[in-house]
């Protein structure tokens, strides 16, 4: 059952489960004094007072935790490069030392108790997780279009580059999150823990059939709405800002992530009806005139998702060598008068 691609997300959903259970239960001791909250850019779970070595220990871990990832992501893109129903041995040792490495972090926070917060700014956390989204919506541009299916016009050598090159990212994106936090045991960590050990789930079975499961991975891209209003409720109860985090990204799935599931156009209607039916609900129960905050996320998200493809395409024009003979001018080929690389070119689904 185990080499089977359709189960494989399964058990990472009970993985990541017993994870976060185990977090809890190491974590009922830990009994740290700490500095009162300071407001919105205040990191409250960090010493007063850090020492070298609580310090060492968090970039320590971080980094060997980095690196192994990496190395591992790199050596399946040169040696196994197909992709299988079942776990290639490199899956294997990849979960394994994401085990191992998890372990390593219980027990740093126990001795030692700081993560990488105590040196970075609370928004270097959650920028890196807005920046792997960002990347997905712009990796899955040629499959379900941006726009109510309507591809962007980005380049195909831009998306191309995303696909083989996304694995590092999103790597340190999960890796450098889970290191930023002391594996405390308050709801918001859990939650917040529970979506790392998925993600670290999904970066360790590259190139296997389930990696790339539009389902697994559309439900993955929704977590981020399900822990954001989570939160929200949890810092600031049922009259806070939760709707704009529930809509904003419930916005994003409307708009682009809906369309690449293969739905008949009445049931994307629905969808598409519910959820305005549900926004204009929630908020005539608070106040109409916040409506206008669904629109918030989904506005930077594909904002973003322009910055990052001209960034990026202006790095592949300054690398492009000038060929004899012709101009060196880079002129972009959009997916739509091109058909870009396969949805599972080698190496671009890690």
């Amino acid at each position: 059952m185990l080499s089977n691609s359709r189960w494989l997300p399964l058990w990472g959903v009970v993985a990541a489960a017993v994870l976060t259970g185990l977090v809890w239960v190491f974590g009922q001791g830990l009994a740290v004094t700490l500095l009162p909250d300071q407001g919105a850019s205040w990191y409250y779970w960090k010493l007063p007072d850090p020492t070298f070595w609580t310090r060492a220990s968090a970039w320590l871990g971080y980094a060997a935790h980095q690196l192994v990832s990496w190395w591992l992501i790199f050596y399946a893109q040169r040696h196994v490069r197909r992709y299988t129903t079942g776990l290639h041995p490199v899956n294997v040792v990849a979960l394994a030392a994401n085990l191992g490495f998890i372990a390593l972090h219980e027990v740093q926070t126990r001795v030692f108790y700081d993560g990488l917060a105590q040196d970075v700014s609370i928004f270097s956390s959650q920028g890196s997780v807005v920046l792997l989204l960002i990347v997905v919506l712009l990796m899955e541009n040629r499959r379900r279009g941006l726009f109510f299916g309507r591809r962007a016009p980005l380049s195909a050598e831009v998306v191309r580059f995303a696909r083989k090159y996304h694995g590092y990212l999103f790597s340190w994106a999960a890796i450098y999150t889970f290191w930023y936090h002391p594996m405390e045991t308050t709801s918001g960590h859990l939650i917040g823990f529970f979506y790392m050990f998925l993600l670290l789930f999904q970066g360790s079975i590259f190139f296997t059939r389930a990696h790339t499961n539009r389902w697994w991975t559309l439900a993955l891209e929704l977590m981020v709405a399900v822990h954001g209003t989570l939160v929200a409720v949890m810092n600031s109860g049922p009259d806070g800002m939760w709707p704009m985090f529930l809509f904003g990204f419930l916005g994003v799935f409307v708009v682009t992530q809906m369309h690449g599931l293969g739905l008949g156009l009445r049931t994307r209607w629905t969808i598409g009806l519910g959820y305005l039916a549900a926004a204009v609900v929630v908020y005539g129960s608070r106040s109409l005139g916040g409506l206008h905050e669904i629109v918030r996320i989904p506005l930077i998200e594909y904002l973003l998702v322009a910055v990052m493809g001209g960034l990026i395409w202006l790095g592949l024009l300054v690398k492009r060598p000038a060929q004899p003979g012709t101009s060196s001018r880079c002129v972009p080929t959009t997916e739509s008068n091109r058909s870009a690389s396969s949805d599972r070119d080698p190496g671009s689904a890690v």
